[in-house]
């Protein structure tokens, strides 16, 4: 069965929805729709009319560009009131050989959740620590290996249900399964994920158009988040402040003249713009990246205080992504403000190279990694559907008048 599916990431500035198919690890994307929010602030609900119709034209112009409608979706929330725990729980491996399969892990996380989980709080990610043998032997991945007890540590993430239902019922609405729910930061890490990270403890950070989030991995595994209300939308309002303008010319500056760093800027490109006042306004390209670069400056010095609170240990690496990241010069003003390396998690699917996606493109890959684990196959089209959406039924009727009968019959009669 091919691994096709679809991510929905909702964010207060726009919905990004994916649709993605895994071959060999890597995501070829499929369908890519980004929409203005409505009805929707900081990842939820507050207006579900308006929110239904975005997701409706979502799907629509996503199905469109498949061809088949949509209608199963992985849908990341973001990690407001997040809650995670160590679970452990052991399992009797069973057969004559005691062989360790994917069904015994599987039967070992399922017991380590059982009871875990409090009626108002749903799971958002179960990510396996380790496994021990026979109370003895730590394993990463003890599948093939023998045992007769199998015991399971992981982390459990939970977020109150109060803020999945308003999201899953305006889903529900259009006729579209939610077939799974995650929080942004474990979307993100499962496209930024690398066999380095996986070994280390880092922050990732990701800086949208109306909220920053500030998540710890250590060795892969989600140990704490938080949300700060700052992001994107703050040099629109420094830029509407400082020249008297409107939000939408706000943005063309901020889109085609602005820098995130003054290194590289230059006095000399100016541009004229008239204000609220009907007063033409000089605008160059060093002041306004100023203004930016200042603003920049407070939300990456936030993060770093935020990590500190965060945890105490040693940070081993920072990934900064988000839709913020694609500002000119980020990367100078990035690594300015912290001691150590910082780099910029990309976003390099072809088509969409985009880092506003990260998240989006990262529930793919979350689901996928949920498929290894559960020993789970998983798509949001049947077989059948598939045969469709490959083509296999659509025949090219070649005749012996037509271009392609005339090209065969020079190569089979010659």
């Amino acid at each position: 069965m091919r691994k096709i599916v679809a991510g929905l990431d909702i964010g207060s500035n726009s919905v990004k929805l994916v649709v993605g198919e895994i071959y060999k690890n890597k995501v070829n994307t499929l369908a890519c729709v980004d929409l203005v929010s409505r009805g929707i602030k900081n990842g939820y609900i507050v207006n579900p009319e308006n929110a239904t119709e975005v997701f409706e034209e979502a799907f629509s112009k996503a199905g469109t560009m498949l061809g088949l409608p949509i209608k199963k979706v992985v849908v990341s929330l973001p990690s407001f009131n997040l809650d995670s725990f160590m679970v452990q729980a052991s399992v009797t491996v069973p057969g004559p050989d005691h062989v360790i399969t994917k069904r015994d892990l599987k039967k070992a996380l399922d017991a380590s959740i059982a009871d875990k989980i409090s009626p108002n709080m749903l799971k958002v990610y179960l990510t396996p620590i380790y496994y021990i043998l026979n109370d003895v032997d730590k394993i990463s991945n003890p599948v093939g290996m023998t045992a007769e007890k199998l015991t399971v540590k992981a982390v459990l993430g939970v977020i109150p249900k109060k803020s999945v239902k308003p999201v899953v019922e305006c889903i529900k609405r259009i006729g579209v399964e939610v077939s799974d729910i995650t929080v942004g930061p474990m979307a993100d890490y499962s496209y930024l994920r690398t066999k380095e990270t996986d070994e280390k403890i880092g922050a990732v950070i990701n800086i949208g158009a109306v909220n920053t989030t500030v998540s710890i991995f250590n060795k892969g595994v989600l140990t704490a988040s938080e949300v700060l209300e700052i992001g994107g939308y703050d040099f629109d309002k420094d830029i509407c402040y400082m020249y008297k303008i409107g939000r939408e010319d706000a943005l063309g500056l901020k889109r085609n003249l602005c820098l995130a760093n003054i290194e590289n800027a230059q006095a000399s490109e100016m541009v004229i713009i008239k204000n609220k006042n009907d007063n033409e306004v000089r605008i160059n390209q060093y002041d306004i990246s100023d203004i930016c670069m200042e603003r920049l400056n407070e939300i990456l010095n936030l993060c770093k205080k935020q990590i500190n609170l965060l945890t105490k240990k040693k940070i081993s690496y920072i990934i900064v992504t988000g839709g913020v990241t694609e500002f000119s010069d980020f990367a100078i003003t990035l690594n300015s403000q912290f001691d150590q390396d910082a780099e910029v998690g990309q976003v390099t699917e072809i088509g969409v190279r985009n880092n506003k996606f990260v998240t989006a493109f990262g529930l793919i890959r979350y689901e996928y990694n949920e498929m290894k684990i559960n020993n789970t196959e998983y798509s949001i089209y049947t077989l059948e559907e598939q045969e469709e959406f490959s083509g296999l039924h659509r025949k090219v009727n070649v005749t012996d008048n037509s271009v392609l009968g005339k090209l065969f019959g020079y190569f089979f009669d010659n």
